[in-house]
């Protein structure tokens, strides 16, 4: 018996983390499987998913816009709906549940983070009269793995290990919109990697809120390691992995960046701030040197490594001094690529109750005094890329040059190069080219292709 949702149009609406980004792709695969059809513009939809981000309130405004604005937009001709249907996912659909109905009446359906299996019974419902549909509940203490995916690359894939958080930072809603931590096990992560490189995938991004705690709910002690290992030993061209908490970065885990050589150079280790009066009102459980001394342990084992964080910007409390100490840290670490935040007051979390006198003129300055610190930086750090040829996995091309292609190399840095005579970027794209780079600027690479696959 065919599904209502059979035939129907739906378009994909993401915002937030890489974890949103894999949950759209099961969604897509779900409602697939069902006879639907994924469409690239909202206004050829009769369904349209947002798969929404809670972490910050630019992501509220923003999907609240997005939401209302569209009450207007026509169905596309021919279809036989009444009206659009409009659901809501991810951790604003867990947040707000089905209150987020009452601020708009034209969402029909509301879904968890967790209940993501659950969408297209959801969809069908209201598609057969069953009026609005929302379920928002911890649905089991077990890793769903089973649903269908659609990759957006074939040569790329995510690939979930945990998810969910135990740390509470006090600024931080992760914990109570994704749940406690819940992992796979070892052989069922490896086995999914193994089925990923038999059909052709290059590279494999492990995923989880916090991927170095992985398995200590399964094992009674992380085993981050132990799956890394496993993983390498499908043969995957590339591994990477988000994101990281440096309270349960492992010196095991460190080794591996000089042991694995499919373990890409680049890691993305969160510092938040640089003062300890700060990391401790955050509750991040670790001191400035700490993490200072995990810079140096990773730089040991491979010193190729460029490396990357998140930093907040005006925490509550937080003093001038406390912000020259964070400035201080990321001119000694030395990243290639800093993704800065002014502090967003989110409710429900510890620190929304944190009384802050700073006026917003001087978090405002400090924030724009760290971007430039930042560019500064990520722009020294890609000098020593000059000179050197890199492998690049080819993504497409430039934004700005259909004639340029653009790729990533092992550290993550963006690398543009011409298309080489003779080529199509049909031909190149989701393969390893080798650049040799010619000019290393803040936030890419450019160069020329020296030999391609």
């Amino acid at each position: 018996m065919l599904s209502p949702i059979s035939d129907k149009t739906f378009f994909l609406q993401v915002f937030g983390c890489q974890m949103n980004e894999h949950d759209s792709e099961r969604i897509a695969g779900m409602l697939e499987s069902l006879g639907a059809i994924q469409v690239p513009e909202l206004e050829e939809s009769e369904i349209v998913v947002f798969v929404t981000c809670c972490v910050r309130e630019a992501a509220d405004t923003r999907l609240m816009g997005q939401v209302a604005s569209m009450k207007n937009v026509p169905l596309p001709q021919g279809s036989k709906l009444d009206k659009r249907i409009v659901c809501i996912g991810g951790c604003i659909g867990q947040r707000d549940g089905a209150k987020l109905m009452e601020k708009l009446p034209h969402v029909d359906v509301v879904f968890g983070t967790q209940n993501i299996d659950r969408l297209p019974r959801l969809i069908e419902s209201v598609l057969v009269g069953k009026g609005h549909q929302a379920e928002v509940y911890e649905a089991s203490e077990k890793f769903a793995t089973d649903l269908p995916s659609k990759r957006v690359h074939t040569w790329a894939a995510w690939l979930p290990i945990t998810s969910g958080c135990n740390n509470f930072c006090t600024y931080c809603i992760v914990p109570y919109v994704r749940g406690r931590e819940k992992s796979r096990t070892i052989e069922d992560v490896a086995a999914e990697a193994q089925a990923l490189v038999n059909d052709g995938v290059k590279e494999i991004t492990l995923l989880g809120q916090n991927v170095n705690s992985y398995g200590r709910d399964l094992y009674g002690e992380p085993r981050f390691a132990d799956v890394l290992r496993a993983v390498s030993a499908t043969g995957v061209g590339r591994i990477r992995f988000a994101t990281s908490h440096p309270k349960d970065l492992t010196d095991e885990v460190i080794a591996l960046f000089g042991e694995l050589p499919n373990l890409m150079p680049a890691l993305h280790l969160p510092v938040q701030s640089g003062s300890d009066r700060v990391l401790k009102a955050m509750n991040r459980r670790y001191t400035a040197e700490h993490y200072l001394d995990l810079v140096r342990k990773v730089r040991e084992a491979n010193p190729d490594v460029a490396l990357s964080t998140d930093i907040i910007v005006g925490f509550p409390g937080e003093t001038e001094e406390d912000f020259q100490a964070t400035a201080n840290l990321v001119r000694e670490v030395g990243y290639g690529q800093v993704f800065t935040f002014i502090y967003s007051k989110r409710e429900g979390t510890p620190a929304a109750k944190m009384e802050d006198p700073t006026p917003r003129e001087a978090i405002q300055r400090r924030f724009d005094e760290l971007v430039d610190i930042v560019q500064e930086g990520a722009h020294e750090q890609n000098q020593r890329f000059t000179g050197r040829v890199l492998d690049v996995l080819v993504e497409g091309t430039s934004k700005r040059d259909e004639d340029v292609l653009a790729g990533r190399s092992p550290h993550n840095v963006t690398v543009h190069a011409p298309i080489p005579a003779g080529k199509t970027i049909d031909e190149l794209e989701g393969t390893i080219v080798k650049v040799r780079i010619d000019e290393s600027l803040t936030w890419y690479l450019s160069g020329e292709v020296v030999d391609a696959e």
